[in-house]
């Protein structure tokens, strides 16, 4: 069986933090860098700033956020979040979305929520689906504090991960 993966991480400490922005779906599109750190890994191409548009993309803009999938296939994709301490924040959410960017082809899927705990606010989130050549996919997050109102709690580390199992025939 044949598995290509794409790997993105992003850190604070390495690129400064992250703003939070909310979209209309009341949720952020984590952004991923194109240079490659000791993390990221894609010799497939999947996250490359030509994808999806007539100029290169550049990190932070919306596209830094995708992955293309280079393949048809059944797909694993995980993502880690760390987020910053935020005394307002009650709730934690995430999603996975196919075609993220897309007013009319939206497809969230496996969307995750979580309450605050004493510790640090440190999440993994695993979801399984097939994804297609040339429909990109993203990570959205969201932190939420009363009346779940949308707070712009930043992160200081994401990574998103796609590994496509490319002998699985799609429907």
């Amino acid at each position: 069986m044949s598995v290509v993966v794409c790997s993105l991480k992003w850190e604070a400490a390495q690129s400064g933090s992250q703003k939070i922005t909310y979209d209309k779906d009341g949720y952020h599109l984590v952004r991923f860098p194109y240079e490659k750190g000791e993390e990221s890994y894609d010799p497939w191409k999947m996250h490359d700033p030509a994808h999806g548009g007539t100029a290169a993309s550049t990190f932070p803009d919306t596209r830094s956020g995708l992955i293309w999938p280079s393949h048809d296939g059944w797909a694993v994709l995980s993502a880690m979040v760390f987020w910053e301490a935020d005394a307002r924040a009650l709730e934690y959410r995430a999603r996975f979305v196919r075609n993220p960017l897309s007013p009319t082809e939206y497809d969230s899927t496996a969307t995750t929520d979580s309450t605050l705990t004493r510790g640090g606010q440190y999440r993994t989130y695993v979801w399984q689906m097939f994804v297609r050549r040339g429909t990109p996919v993203g990570l959205k997050i969201s932190a939420r504090g009363l009346k779940d109102a949308k707070i712009t709690t930043p992160i200081t580390l994401a990574e998103f991960k796609l590994a496509i199992h490319t002998d699985v025939k799609t429907p």
